[in-house]
């Protein structure tokens, strides 16, 4: 109960200089008191004496302190107080008592600003009415302004509790949305890195292939080569835009169409585009749809698109010269099945040699589904993967 509230250092100098200010305003409210009753209790109505000053300084000078030692400095002015009474009441400074009470309920549990209130109004009554002969009225109104030191107090320690409830509440809700913020960055940077692989990835084996086969026939079919090379540019103008849609998904442009830079995604309509890009390239590939299809979402067909390529691209780098590849989609009830299979000889790349199968799961995991990628039991290589087609719906 005596230990201290704060660090005398700690205090601000505003706060000791009105602790000072509000202690020397106690005892100057006291002197006039202490004048009006010499001349009403003493026959030569003389002024006070130095004495009654001195205890008078020492009655309020705790009260400098009162911040830091709420219940030492009510114990000392309560016993100095009541030393001063059995001397000569006139020098008892309510003002201070008050003060010192107002402090501990403020500072204080409110245990011990009620413990304190009670010695206190224990005293008011043992003075007035029991030894001062039943002055009722005097102890009616000592005890009003008792309870409303104690309410006072009570008042505004409730009242710094709940700003600081406030003040906590929202250093919380500033730390949660910086750290809703730093995943959504997170998420956001990892949905941009697996969008530019999958773009340069693919884009740029095409153009290696087209390049290499255009040197090839360069000798032998001038013709061929040049059909080859025009194919390998528009390969890298597609490039191009996509590498600009998504970057511009990033900035935005003052002045700028806001349309011309978040461009529509690549769907299940664009597959037809990609399996010819990827025979241009070489590679014999079939697109086979089976089922009706029906209304898929956006993200879901930009999901199975950037599945395919990235399993086409694979083919591309690692099934050899003579791979064939299929491509099959399969819309069940409630859920698309995507399977690309190719029959080339040679063996994938190592696992962890790229991020292109990371990726891969990862954004399958996004839309709900699950990925399968392997080698097949016929040779080759397959990737399986299974989407819901039914999120969000009622069951």
């Amino acid at each position: 109960m005596l230990r201290p509230a704060g660090h005398l250092a700690d205090r601000a100098a505003g706060r000791q200089v009105l602790d000072v200010l509000l202690a020397l305003l106690a005892g100057a409210l006291w002197v006039p008191v202490l004048y009006n009753y010499n001349k009403e209790h003493t026959a030569t109505h003389s002024p006070p004496g130095a004495g009654m000053f001195v205890v008078l300084a020492l009655i309020v000078a705790p009260l400098v302190v009162r911040r830091i030692w709420p219940i030492a400095v009510f114990g000392v002015v309560a016993a100095i107080c009541i030393g001063a009474a059995l001397w000569d009441s006139g020098l008892v400074d309510g003002v201070a008592l008050l003060i010192a009470l107002y402090t501990v309920a403020a500072l204080r549990p409110r245990r011990a600003a009620l413990v304190c209130a009670a010695l206190v109004e224990t005293a008011v009554i043992v003075g007035l009415v029991v030894l001062a002969g039943r002055q009722w009225q005097n102890a009616i109104s000592y005890t009003g302004t008792v309870a409303a030191a104690v309410g006072l107090g009570l008042y505004s320690a409730a009242r710094r509790a709940w700003l600081a409830e406030l003040q906590d509440r929202a250093d919380r809700l500033e730390r949660e949305r910086d750290q809703q913020g730093a995943l959504a960055a997170a998420a956001e940077r990892a949905r941009i890195a697996r969008e530019m692989h999958d773009v340069v990835a693919h884009h740029l084996t095409v153009m290696v292939t087209l390049s290499e086969a255009a040197a090839v026939a360069a000798a032998g079919a001038p013709d061929r080569a040049a059909e080859v090379m025009r194919a390998a540019a528009a390969t890298g103008r597609r490039a191009l835009a996509d590498t600009r849609r998504l970057l511009g998904v990033l900035r935005q442009h003052p002045g700028g169409d806001p349309a011309a830079a978040l461009a529509p995604v690549p769907g299940l309509a664009q597959l037809g585009a990609l399996i010819a890009a990827v025979r241009a390239a070489g590679l014999p590939a079939t697109l086979q749809v089976h089922g009706q299809p029906p209304e898929v979402p956006a993200d879901l067909q930009l999901t199975v698109y950037r599945l395919v390529q990235e399993a086409l691209t694979n083919t591309l780098k690692h099934a050899g010269t003579g791979a064939r590849a299929t491509v099959r989609l399969r819309y069940r009830p409630g859920e698309l099945r995507v399977d690309i299979d190719d029959d080339g000889a040679a063996a994938p790349a190592p696992a962890g040699a790229g991020g292109g199968l990371t990726g891969m799961r990862e954004r399958i995991g996004a839309a709900g589904g699950d990925v399968r990628a392997g080698p097949g039991p016929g040779g080759g290589w397959t990737v399986a993967a299974r989407l819901p087609l039914d999120r969000g719906q009622p069951r």
